[in-house]
């Protein structure tokens, strides 16, 4: 049973008092060309094997891709990287136009000088509500001292700032 006096916007507010660090996924889709989304619904999942999950919007353009490929990216972005978020978070362009990439596991397409790395194998899709989680199995990584970019309070942060 639903409570029909649900407010969704009081809900979000609620919501954007957690503070998530800020990813962008990458992929193939079918036809091999480089598919990104911005994702803020990322999280560790399993040390052993080595497990992440993130979800993404049932009405997403790019769920297709993400639902058919064996192997995706997830790069934590930097503190100086709120740029690259906004360009892989908005729908209908050529996120990749411009940016020099290298290919990861599968040939998906690998951005640069992220805070973190880590390229998956898709091991499962679940539903959730209108969402799809997507687990992936994590069978390379990278770091570096790169500070990662926050978003808190529908708005970008560094770490220092949240102190």
């Amino acid at each position: 049973m639903h409570n029909t006096d649900f407010n969704k916007a009081e809900f979000r507010k609620a919501l954007g008092r957690f503070a998530t660090g800020v990813t962008i996924i990458t992929t193939l889709d079918k036809q091999g060309k480089a598919v990104g989304v911005t994702a803020s619904s990322f999280n560790s999942l399993s040390m052993n094997p080595p497990m992440i999950l993130w979800s993404l919007d049932k009405s997403a353009y790019s769920l297709p891709a993400f639902e058919h490929t064996p192997y995706f990216n997830v790069h934590v972005l930097g503190t100086r990287q709120d740029a690259l978020s906004n360009r892989f978070a908005k729908p209908g362009t050529d996120k990749f136009n411009g940016i020099k990439t290298s290919k990861g596991l599968g040939g998906v397409p690998i951005l640069p000088e992220c805070s973190a790395l880590f390229e998956c194998k898709t091991a499962h899709h679940y539903a959730g509500g209108d969402h799809v989680i997507i687990v992936g199995e994590v069978i390379k990584f990278r770091r570096n001292n790169e500070a990662p970019l926050v978003f808190h309070g529908g708005q970008y942060a560094g770490i220092d700032s949240l102190i």
